[in-house]
């Protein structure tokens, strides 16, 4: 049955959670690649996940923005797929999780949080915790690193997180957990970083980084053995085409020496703050777009 003010429309409504927790992706700028879905679908695939809800994607996508996709069906029906965010449910030993694998809505993007919130209250979830990825100067044959965020001051402590300080333009995610904070439901942002040289290639070692964060966070074993075999083909076939071009093996090296230095001085109790790292990237941009020809000097 649908809510018609936010396009909620449940298909099975899940009973007998066990303190569950939301987890959510959406496809788009926030899901450098793809490894935010990627790890959202292995949760699902591997939790034995069914569908419990879906989202309407008439009330909140622009369809020439994000078109259908036409497919055949035995090689005679075509099928229409329409761009949705999807609710599953998938059970883990210890703990349940609502998985929502969604695209970020073209508009009524409170309404859509709403939705999210509807199911959420619905289904007892505790928590609801984001996944993002983005591009980054980091080397593939390093680990990945993962920032957990958040606003409340209490499981910024209890869960080794970070007071986000952001500010400026947001996507979905800022809105939701904004919605969330509202709402006095707990969230955490969770991002990995992605090497910006092979961000076309999707990256299963950030989507294990993600999902062995998330295990950490919320207390309950989530095994990932599954994801070793394509995080090491994934890092063999990276390797391979960097090695192939000088120019940017040079360059990887040098990430490493950075991502090494870095480690070095986190073990000295020196790592940088993250003020000081923002004010570095702003640097590096700055001298990079000079580099380019795309920016005058101050």
């Amino acid at each position: 049955m649908a809510n018609d003010d936010d396009g909620l429309i449940w298909e099975a409504r899940p009973a007998g959670l066990r303190r569950p927790v939301l987890v959510a992706a959406f496809e788009g700028w926030n899901d450098a690649a793809d490894a935010a879905t990627f790890a959202t679908q292995w949760l699902t695939q591997h939790g034995d996940g069914t569908r419990a809800a879906h989202i309407d994607p008439e009330a909140h996508i622009d369809f020439q923005a994000r078109r259908p996709q036409v497919q055949l069906v035995d090689g005679v029906t075509r099928s229409v797929t329409w761009p949705e965010s999807t609710f599953y449910v998938a059970r883990y030993p210890e703990r349940d999780l609502v998985v929502l694998r969604g695209v970020e809505p073209s508009y009524r993007w409170k309404s859509f949080c709403r939705a999210v919130l509807d199911v959420a209250t619905a289904t007892s979830c505790e928590m609801v915790v984001t996944f993002g990825a983005l591009l980054a100067d980091v080397p593939h044959t390093r680990e990945v690193r993962v920032t957990g965020t958040a606003t409340d001051p209490t499981l910024i402590a209890s869960m080794d997180l970070e007071h986000s300080r952001y500010e400026g333009p947001t996507g979905i995610v800022g809105v939701l957990h904004d919605a969330c904070r509202t709402a006095d439901l707990r969230s955490v942002s969770l991002w990995s970083a992605v090497p910006h040289y092979v961000s076309l290639a999707p990256s299963p070692r950030a989507a294990k980084a993600l999902c062995v964060r998330l295990s950490d966070l919320i207390g309950a074993p989530i095994t990932t053995t599954e994801l070793d075999e394509a995080e090491e083909e994934y890092a063999t076939q990276v390797s391979e085409a960097v090695a192939s071009d000088p120019e940017t093996q040079a360059y990887v090296e040098e990430l490493e020496q950075r991502a090494d230095s870095l480690d070095s001085f986190a073990e000295e109790g020196q790592l940088p703050t993250g003020d000081a790292l923002a004010d570095e990237l702003t640097r590096y941009l700055r001298d990079r777009d000079r580099g380019h020809g795309h920016g005058e000097d101050a």
